[in-house]
């Protein structure tokens, strides 16, 4: 975790090009969740009646954050959009990610493509420039129907503090901001354990 941190401010510190850091940043993601084990497990607990977003860190820039989504069976999102850039990598379990557009007439919300499944160590870029698969509006759900998935999240801003919004079938937005299920976070800078 303390190497992709630093990757990533390295990256960002580098470009402001978005397709290099979702490029890039994919790949520094893809690394860290093919290896298990460094999850603290206080940030990897479900919860019984809805998914949990531990924040592990953010940049004191706020440039970015990084997520644990902890899935339980069954748990989803509503509709809903970022407004930043981001990433997810799966590792554990698999989820099931479905993309939304505005239809041009009336701004309802329609699939865009199908549903897709996200499998451990597998990366999605979130790019809010995109429309359909890949782009800022979809629905989440573990896919997983009896056991706790999660994913690692990136997101290029403090997302527990970012105004976006959930989505009624009609393209109505309710605003809203997430916050985080912990209040403390993962010491990752004790290096005393490893001298």
């Amino acid at each position: 975790m303390r190497r992709f941190v630093g990757d990533l401010a390295g990256l960002l510190d580098g470009t402001d090009d978005l397709s290099v850091i979702l490029g890039r940043g994919a790949e520094l993601l893809g690394r860290l969740v093919a290896r298990d084990g460094w999850l603290p497990d206080e940030y990897a607990q479900p919860h019984p009646e809805r998914y949990q977003q531990y924040l592990l860190h953010c940049d004191s820039a706020e440039r970015f954050s990084v997520v644990s989504f902890v899935w339980g069976p069954g748990q989803a999102t509503p509709i809903h959009d970022h407004r930043v850039w981001g990433l997810v990598g799966v590792l554990r379990g698999a989820e099931k990610v479905q993309s939304f557009g505005r239809r041009d007439s009336d701004g309802a919300l329609v699939q865009q493509g199908p549903t897709r499944n996200l499998l451990e160590t597998e990366v999605e870029a979130i790019d809010p420039r995109a429309t359909g698969p890949g782009g800022d509006i979809h629905r989440v759900e573990n896919a997983q129907a009896d056991r706790t998935s999660i994913s690692i999240h990136v997101y290029g801003g403090n997302i527990g503090a970012v105004e976006r919004a959930t989505y009624r079938a009609n393209g109505e937005e309710r605003p809203f901001i997430s916050g985080y299920a912990n209040t403390a976070l993962p010491n990752i800078w004790d290096l005393s354990r490893t001298a």
